[in-house]
């Protein structure tokens, strides 16, 4: 895409695998649907449900854990309290320490994104809070699924 051309909604079939996500009563905005801020909620619990679920995510004992240093979303459609969404995931960039998540929000019944929007984690030593000089092997076999 181009500076020029205004994005636009992919279909699920632009996306890898799938989360499954619900809204809560808390989400709605006066305007009745979700606030700016849940959709980035909704994108960081998708992607770390998934590396939890890969077994490369240890959230509580883990050396290596992901820190988001860049995050963007465009919005197409209203999403809302009650709702059943789904999260559609994909890699499109992989570093030696970074990785660059993809993420587009469906109704559950929708064939086109209700949001897309991406997030870079660096993954960094827990303690030090250093880059990692490679992607543990838990992550790349987790990756692997999420790249096109």
């Amino acid at each position: 895409m181009t500076s020029t051309e205004r994005p636009q909604a992919e279909p699920r079939s632009a996306f890898r695998h799938f989360e499954p996500l619900s809204t809560r009563w808390m989400d709605n905005d006066i305007y009745g649907h979700l606030n700016n801020v849940v959709y980035y909620s909704l994108f960081d619990t998708a992607v770390n449900r998934y590396l939890i679920e890969a077994g490369a995510l240890d959230i509580h004992g883990g050396e290596v854990i992901g820190l988001v240093v860049e995050t963007h979303c465009n919005f197409f459609g209203s999403l809302a309290f009650p709702q059943r969404i789904e999260a559609g995931l994909r890699v499109t960039q992989q570093g030696r320490s970074s990785v660059r998540y993809e993420i587009g929000l469906f109704a559950a019944d929708a064939e086109l994104c209700a949001a897309r929007g991406h997030f870079v984690h660096v993954y960094v030593d827990r303690e030090t809070r250093r880059p990692v000089q490679a992607l543990p092997e838990p992550y790349l076999q987790a990756l692997k699924k999420l790249n096109p």
